[in-house]
């Protein structure tokens, strides 16, 4: 519980210096958000990795799998469809509604309630003794497949927001080669998985993707520069790495440590939102004015009310199960972290601000905070299955 409530502060805090810091700092700030910027690209590419790492499946026997990835890519994709709904029709003009532009840029930044924190929630229900329940062992495969199914999922969501230019063929040419390599070498290389090392790949990988911007910015202008984000290299990285189950307290420690810092700096790039409400040469959703922050709470409730009762999906599945067990599973996918944020991060790539901006990461904090409930509820539910 410390684990989360550490994740929500610094998040908060990112978000109050990111509004601070600008002013103070004046035109010294220029160069604090690149060093943020790096930072925070190096720390998702660690994450991605990890949970590439987590990603294991038995090749021989994929058809049971079907099922379960069906399953989260419903529980994926029913709060985000919810929640840029409610963007569109509860913070835009009804004359926007229809507005393709509109519906590119909510339907980006509201896939960050899309997935599960699979980090938090398993070490949660193992610190509470449930690994050997059908909860622990169905949750650990629809969280990473609905971690998965966000990754690729981004990919023709980005492909949206640049357009049909010359980039598209290209960024799909590297997605289904990275797929294809993430597949066919899976869990196959014996790579180094000490902290360190993780956290070279994952500076590796980002300085690859970084340099493709800068070079392509260069020749083709800052409208035509590939965007090939960390999220899928780094996790196919992690997928073809042979996972060592063993991993040291400073391991760990470490990796819990560079998630700190990931969510201090996601909230650290936030816009300021007193400039981000007077945008007009931005996205559509910077440009709308921002409400009191009375309204922006009730709108804070309403998207996280939308974002979990999207992740009750599984209820309608494994009806060999009781009711309790399945309410447990979907209540379980409730938790979210480092990934949704990660998808903010995206969006703000592309300039998307203003009020469903501050609202996501509200949200994101909100949810956090309220983790350590919805893991009690879980283990109270298989409790009471258990006795009866």
């Amino acid at each position: 519980m410390k684990k989360v409530l550490s994740f929500s502060f610094l998040l908060i805090v990112g978000l109050l210096l990111s509004q601070l810091l600008p002013d103070v700092m004046g035109d010294g700030y220029t160069a604090v958000s690149k060093v943020v910027y790096i930072l925070l690209g190096t720390c998702l590419a660690f994450i991605m990795i990890n949970v590439g790492r987590e990603f294991e499946l038995d090749k021989s026997n994929v058809g049971v799998y079907v099922k379960d990835y069906c399953v989260a890519m419903l529980a994926a994709a029913a709060p985000w469809l919810l929640i840029a709904a409610y963007y569109i029709f509860f913070l835009l003009p009804s004359d926007m509604w229809g507005s393709g532009e509109a519906w590119k840029e909510t339907l980006l930044l509201s896939r960050f309630a899309a997935p599960t924190s699979a980090g938090i929630l398993f070490s949660m229900l193992a610190a509470l003794g449930l690994q050997q329940s059908w909860i622990y062992r169905k949750i650990q495969v629809l969280a990473i497949f609905d971690d998965l199914d966000t990754i690729l999922l981004m990919i023709p969501l980005q492909i949206v927001m640049i357009g049909l230019h010359w980039q598209m063929g290209v960024i799909l040419f590297v997605v289904i080669g990275l797929l294809w390599f993430g597949w066919s070498k899976m869990s196959h290389y014996k790579l180094r998985q000490d902290w360190w090392a993780i956290l070279f790949y994952a500076v590796i990988v980002f300085g690859i993707t970084h340099v493709i911007y800068v070079v392509t910015k260069h020749y083709f202008g800052a409208d035509d520069a590939l965007h090939v984000e960390v999220l899928l290299p780094a996790f196919v990285l992690g997928m073809v790495t042979k996972r060592e189950h063993k991993e040291s307290k400073s391991d760990e420690g470490i990796t819990t440590a560079i998630s700190l810092l990931f969510m201090l700096l996601v909230g650290m790039s936030m816009p300021q939102i007193s400039a981000s409400a007077h945008v007009t040469d931005g996205s559509i959703m910077s440009a709308q004015p921002m409400p009191s922050w009375g309204v922006i709470a009730l709108h804070v409730l309403a998207v996280s009310l939308l974002s979990n009762v999207g992740k009750l999906v599984p209820m309608l599945f494994y009806r060999k199960h009781s009711v309790r067990e399945r309410l447990a599973l979907s209540i379980g996918m409730f938790t979210r972290g480092e990934v949704g944020a990660g998808v903010i991060f995206i969006a703000l790539g592309y300039s998307i601000g203003g009020a469903a901006l501050l609202i996501s990461v509200l949200t994101l904090v909100f949810n956090l905070i309220l983790t350590g409930g919805f893991v009690l509820i879980v283990k109270r539910l298989v409790a009471k299955d258990s006795v009866k």
